[in-house]
């Protein structure tokens, strides 16, 4: 999974198509993540003694990560991930459309 947490998103598919977010979490083994302030779900919860109040909560669902793509701090444009070994060994993430190095 190319997506990791503290990345800038566009979501290309759903309901939120267009918004752009931050991902809050990422659940790579089910190709699932959290962006902040999109896929919001409506959850009923009931009281739990003086902790927890009863009510209609508002929160952020995950969503697949086919649905939403890289957003590059060069270009500003939404791109795909490359991933290519440096000379030290090491690998890491690179932005297709202009090469500029993610990790």
């Amino acid at each position: 999974m190319n997506i990791h947490k503290d990345d800038n998103v566009l979501v290309i598919a759903g309901k939120d198509r267009g918004k752009k977010g931050k991902v809050r979490f990422a659940y790579p083994r089910k190709q699932q993540v959290i962006v902040e302030g999109v896929n919001f779900i409506k959850k009923h919860s009931k009281a739990r003694g003086a902790v927890k109040q009863a009510g209609i909560i508002d929160l952020e669902a995950p969503m697949h990560v086919s649905n939403v793509m890289f957003l590059c701090g060069k270009c500003n444009k939404p791109v795909r991930i490359g991933v290519r070994k440096l000379e030290d060994g090491r690998n890491v993430r690179y932005c297709r459309s202009c090469g500029e190095v993610i990790d």
